[in-house]
């Protein structure tokens, strides 16, 4: 009996494409690698560095903790091995929320936000050095407009299988 082949054609990368994608692979491990090498010196990772930009940023510097894991695209689980490290460096704590007995916030503690104080100057400063400053004025223009529609696409891919 013959089996009926449904194959799609693959659609190969052109030498540009290919270039193009290779190029944004190099850029963001290389990118992410130094940014985690500049944390360093203040006992950070980029992971811990996120959490506590978003708990900074977050009405009374605190989240949900299922929030905080969507934000951070990380699993709960891992998220809560890396809360639990982050409360033994007193940056941060847990809070039981009052509206559901399940529910936990994480906390930015007043040392968190010192922390974040003194290394947020630095961080940027390895931003702009590293990335930002690399880039004229209408190139960094031409890549947000030329990601946006690939961060909008996969944000709402975000959660499905």
């Amino acid at each position: 009996m013959e089996t009926m082949e449904t194959e799609t054609a693959t659609r190969w990368l052109t030498e540009a494409e290919q270039c193009a994608w290779r190029t944004h692979l190099d850029v963001s491990r290389l990118l992410a690698h130094q940014l985690e090498k500049d944390l360093q010196p203040f006992g950070l990772t980029n992971n811990d560095y996120e959490i506590l930009v978003n708990l900074s940023e977050s009405e009374g510097h605190r989240m949900r903790m299922s929030d905080l894991a969507t934000a951070t695209l990380q699993s709960k689980s891992r998220l809560s091995h890396q809360i639990t490290r982050m409360e033994t460096s007193g940056l941060v704590r847990r809070v039981n929320c009052e509206s559901d007995r399940r529910g936990l916030y994480a906390v930015l503690t007043d040392e968190g936000m010192e922390t974040m104080r003194k290394v947020a100057p630095h961080h940027v400063a390895s931003v702009r050095e590293h990335f930002i400053d690399l880039l004229p004025p209408e190139a960094l223009q031409a890549l947000r407009s030329s990601l946006a529609p690939v961060a909008e696409h996969l944000r709402g891919n975000r959660g499905k299988i």
